[in-house]
């Protein structure tokens, strides 16, 4: 008996292709950030550009041709071309992104009928110390194929911006695998290669997948023409489970997503979560975190109905919740600033449990915000984020995105402002 991966690979490598992401990068002139020159020749001055490149993988998912990587490889691509494993290489759009989930959907341009596809697992199946095998395209070497085992199951985020439940592998994942699929035995993807935890630059023996059933919520996004992967509102927030609290409820480790605070007539409260309970599983399945919780929701989508198992002072018990799209209480009405003020070229916009949703943000958040701040704007030299909330300018309460630009369209001469900034408030004095 030989033992070996080889029909394994032969049944699912050729769906993997590399995706090559090209952008043009702006660089600015020695003068350019100089205020005298700025005064003279303003935009006039020369402006140079290079092409960048970045190299990744990706999985053919539909014989339609879509292809699921992450969205890191192909963010702020001018261009995207993939190459399959046969040489032959296309042209291809985007159809969905989405930062926090860090996955992008592609569509091969005028793709024959022919392409190989790789069915996609169920996730949920998936058990420590099953084998895998990672196929992407390593520092741009050609097409390689590794082999380990499940390492761990519901891992949280390494980077704080992406959304955290992850599949860890110790099958070796290098810069060039990102996109690329983690294999199961069976010969379906279980997971979408994404991060990997290193001090080298290279591989450790810890990398980390985007498990299937999210990218197969994903994918089904796509096909349905959305534009934006919305995640399912249920109207609460949620922290991790101390063991004081666990003890106090009396769980037996501290497992599961504790209920911060519940906003009134959203579903949650129409179902009777209330703060202080602590969601254990959705319809069955054990939620060991809050990004666990989060997943899972991801996962049903909007329209579902869910049971959560909950426990309380009084015990466990169940309820039955509706997931539906976050809603926009007030209309967003971005609006990017111009003019010459502290906040020119950042965009803001009206906060909603929708925009909220957007930003990683916490659903009840009131006010003004930021929601992008263009490169070497003034907003940015000013040191404005995104998330950041307009509290005061000039001593003016700021409450809708109409006060700010009614401040904009007529300047005064000095300005003092303040921002709300993760939870501290952050002022600054402009003359």
């Amino acid at each position: 008996m030989q033992l070996s991966f080889a029909p394994l690979v032969k049944k699912t490598a050729p769906a993997v292709v590399n995706v090559y992401a090209t952008r043009m990068v702006r660089q600015q002139t020695p003068f350019e950030r100089d205020p005298f020159f700025q005064r003279f020749f303003g935009n006039r001055m020369q402006q140079r550009s290079r092409k960048q490149s970045s190299l990744g993988s990706g999985v053919i998912v539909d014989k339609k041709g879509l292809i699921v990587t992450n969205d890191h490889v192909i963010q702020d691509a001018d261009q995207i071309k993939v190459a399959l494993d046969d040489g032959r290489e296309f042209q291809a759009n985007v159809v969905l992104k989405d930062q926090k989930v860090d996955l992008a959907v592609l569509k091969i341009e005028k793709g024959p009928n022919d392409l190989p596809t790789l069915p996609i697992g169920n996730s949920d199946d998936v058990e420590v110390g099953d084998l895998v095998l990672a196929i992407g395209n390593p520092f741009g070497v050609g097409q390689t194929v590794t082999s380990g085992i499940v390492s761990g199951l519901a891992r949280t985020s390494l980077d704080r911006s992406h959304f955290g439940f992850f599949i860890q592998t110790d099958a070796a994942i290098n810069p060039g695998n990102s996109g690329g699929p983690l294999v199961g035995i069976d010969g379906r993807m279980i997971g979408i290669n994404s991060e990997i935890y290193s001090r080298s630059g290279g591989s450790d023996g810890i990398g980390f997948a985007i498990p299937a059933n999210l990218v197969k919520s994903f994918v089904s996004a796509a096909e349905s023409g959305d534009k934006q992967f919305a995640m399912p509102y249920i109207g609460a927030s949620f922290e991790s489970l101390t063991p004081d609290v666990a003890d106090a409820l009396g769980l037996d480790r501290p497992r599961g997503a504790l209920v911060n605070k519940v906003a009134p007539d959203g579903p949650a409260a129409k179902a009777g979560l209330k703060a202080g309970d602590v969601v254990t599983a959705l319809d069955g399945k054990p939620v060991q975190h809050p990004d666990a919780l989060g997943y899972r929701l991801a996962t049903e989508g909007i329209g579902k109905t869910v049971e959560l198992t909950v426990r309380d002072r009084d015990g466990k018990h169940t309820m039955s919740i509706a997931l539906e799209r976050a809603p926009e209480t007030v209309p967003a009405n971005r609006t990017t600033i111009g003019g010459r003020t502290p906040f020119t070229g950042a965009t803001v916009a009206n906060l909603s449990p929708r925009v909220a949703q957007e930003l990683d943000m916490q659903s009840d958040a009131e006010g003004v915000v930021i929601t992008d701040v263009a490169d070497g704007s003034l907003a940015a030299r000013f040191g404005l984020e995104p998330k950041d909330i307009l509290v005061r300018v000039n001593g003016q309460a700021i409450g809708k995105v109409a006060d700010v630009k009614a401040l904009a369209d007529d300047p005064p001469g000095s300005w003092q402002f303040a921002v709300r900034r993760d939870g501290r408030l952050l002022t600054q004095s402009v003359r």
